[in-house]
């Protein structure tokens, strides 16, 4: 009964953020949140919520008290050409993090570095947080694992020869014989694991992305050893794999 009631109160939310957009574009004018209430029986309270989600993601703009049609709107009608990277994965990455309630990202890769460059943190009370716009190892992350498995033979043995493994935690990988055949098996699944390499008590999982054939980057979803087991390793690596396919075609 709860479950229901909670997909009942997000369908309702949905409806309403779209009744939104459809009366403001509808109006040809810039309206105060009080005309949008009135208009579409949507209570003060549950409107400026909405209203301030849709400014923040560029849907609307406000102008003082006054909101109007934002350019997020013409976003939604280009070609998928004219979206970055990182535009085209934020709303992935945002339903992947929903769907899991534990922090997603989605990096890209900077030589021998990687940067997340979409993060979203779990809701949950324990929780980890990816910094956002950092350069970061490597071989310590399961993210920059996957992304080091698919360089060629070559690209390889360059990134062994040309860099330092620094070692974060005890559990670290730095040896280059071990972590070749991890990124073997790696190669083989399709996926990278990390326990505890990068911060203490958590567990990652990477997950590349490609469009037509090249990688450009990689999903991760990190998760705080205590909470995951089997099921959750199993359900992270199902996610990611739509995730990833979607975002392939997308």
């Amino acid at each position: 009964m709860a479950e229901a009631a909670g997909q009942s109160s997000q369908v309702k939310s949905a409806t309403r953020t779209l009744d939104i957009i459809e009366y403001v574009v509808s109006s040809g004018r810039a309206l105060v949140a009080q005309e949008i209430a009135t208009a579409l029986g949507i209570p003060v309270s549950s409107l400026s919520y909405l209203l301030s989600t849709l400014v923040e993601r560029q849907y609307l703009v406000r102008d003082g008290r006054r909101y109007s049609a934002g350019p997020g709107l013409a976003r939604l009608q280009a070609h998928s050409s004219s979206f970055t990277l990182a535009e085209r994965a934020a709303p992935l990455v945002r339903t992947l993090r929903v769907q899991l309630d534990e922090t997603t990202s989605f990096f890209i890769r900077h030589d021998w570095e990687i940067e997340a460059i979409v993060t979203e943190s779990s809701e949950q009370a324990l929780r980890y947080s990816v910094p956002q716009g950092n350069r970061l190892p490597m071989h310590a992350l399961a993210a920059g694992k996957v992304l080091l498995a698919a360089m060629e033979d070559e690209e390889l043995d360059r990134y062994f020869a040309e860099t330092e493994r620094r070692k974060f935690t005890d559990s670290t990988v730095t040896d280059e014989q071990k972590l070749r055949k991890e990124l073997d098996e790696a190669r083989k699944s399709g996926f990278a694991m990390t326990d505890e390499e990068f911060s203490r008590g958590i567990t990652g999982i990477g997950k590349l992305v490609t469009i037509n054939g090249e990688p450009v980057g990689s999903l991760s979803v990190a998760v705080p050893k205590v909470r995951f087991d089997d099921e959750l390793h199993a359900r992270v690596c199902d996610l990611l794999e739509r995730t990833a396919g979607l975002l392939e075609d997308s």
